[in-house]
């Protein structure tokens, strides 16, 4: 491989994050197909093949709702971050058991159709023109199909051979499939639905990723209200008896972008928030040896240039620092990507005392 491709490698974390995950689904099956019917004095109300095909159908609706809460979890409370930076590997967990309770459906309801039991998935009913009877099927198959782009494409090879805005407006697909999976199920399993336990859990899961949606988007506007300034000259960011050695103040600018105020050893530098992987929040990452790293994927970047150590190439913009008394003063106009600038020392209060 190129030294312009470096893999991020697995560490013990990912590896409790998978087993964490396997065994929330491995559970989630149980409790559905065993431990639900023998608590209700039953044994399976339908068709065993039926049965597993809703199993995998709704572990996959809870595993896709959980990957869509994480994100804006992770904006409300810094405390869900480590669930945000693995979540690629729930997303393609959630896909196998997505086509899981495809192939159930597909060999039960379609096995012994007179066409290829595939096409009789999108040919065996046509009634699009009424809303009772309406071929919810096709709203599964094109969630399915964005859930297998989206874990095929979910390597960073993809990221860095498509960049990161193209991979980050086509993983978006992720939301008009979620609401596919709504259309789904609604317009199918609930009006066939004799049990309603999982009409609970769809319309508490549906429910759940909208209100937290909702409220990271709430709280994200307060602090943009907040921290916004209309200045266009240097503008203010904080006084240095704020600032922590080794971590950052982030600063909002009138254009939209953030800053990452870095203290460093009695120093004063700043480089753009975003992370050049995949727009993770430098600001929240600590300052070792003059280079902070990324709390997402562990991206590094020296604070006084954007640049990231060799043989790594990642950039990011600079801005220029001055003080005004104790004030910490940024020039909004940011500098090329990887330009560097010298950091400003700290005036320290006790000396000459």
């Amino acid at each position: 491989m190129s030294v312009k491709y470096i893999p991020v490698q697995w560490n013990n974390n990912k590896y409790i994050y998978d087993a964490v995950m396997l065994a929330g689904v491995v559970l989630f099956l149980y409790v559905f197909l065993y431990a639900a019917p023998a608590a209700l004095n039953h044994e399976r109300a339908v068709n065993p093949q039926i049965h597993n095909a809703r199993a995998f159908g709704a572990c996959a609706f809870v595993m896709l709702t959980v990957i869509l809460c994480i994100g804006p979890l992770a904006r409300l409370n810094p405390r869900f971050l480590p669930l945000l930076y693995n979540r690629r590997h729930f997303g393609v967990m959630t896909t196998f058991v997505a086509i899981t309770h495809a192939s159930y459906v597909v060999d039960w309801y379609f096995a012994f159709s007179s066409s290829n039991k595939y096409e009789a998935v999108l040919f065996a009913n046509t009634s699009y023109g009424q809303l009772a009877g309406f071929p919810f099927e096709i709203f599964g198959v094109f969630a399915l199909f964005v859930l297998v782009i989206l874990a095929a494409t979910s390597h960073d090879f993809w990221l860095k051979f498509l960049s990161p805005p193209v991979w980050k407006r086509l993983h978006y697909l992720i939301y008009p499939a979620y609401l596919a999976v709504v259309a789904h199920v609604s317009l199918g399993i609930l009006q066939d639905q004799q049990n309603h336990s999982f009409t609970v859990i769809f319309i508490a899961g549906a429910g759940a990723v909208g209100a937290l949606h909702l409220a990271a988007a709430l709280s994200e506007r307060r602090q943009d209200k907040a921290q916004e300034t209309r200045q266009t000259d240097w503008v203010d960011v904080c006084t240095t008896s704020q600032m922590t050695d080794g971590f950052a103040k982030i600063k909002l600018l009138a254009n939209g972008e953030r800053v990452a105020v870095y203290l460093t050893d009695g120093k004063l530098s700043a480089i753009s928030n975003a992370c050049a992987h995949q727009n993770g929040p430098l600001g929240e990452g600590r300052v070792i040896d003059c280079l902070v790293t990324c709390p997402w994927h562990g991206f590094q970047y020296d604070v006084t240039s954007g640049r990231s150590p060799a043989p790594f190439t990642e950039t990011v913009p600079t801005y220029n620092l001055r003080l005004d008394g104790a004030r910490v003063l940024v020039d909004p106009k940011a500098n090329p990507p990887g330009t560097y600038v010298e950091p400003i020392a700290v005036p320290n209060p006790m000396k000459g005392l």
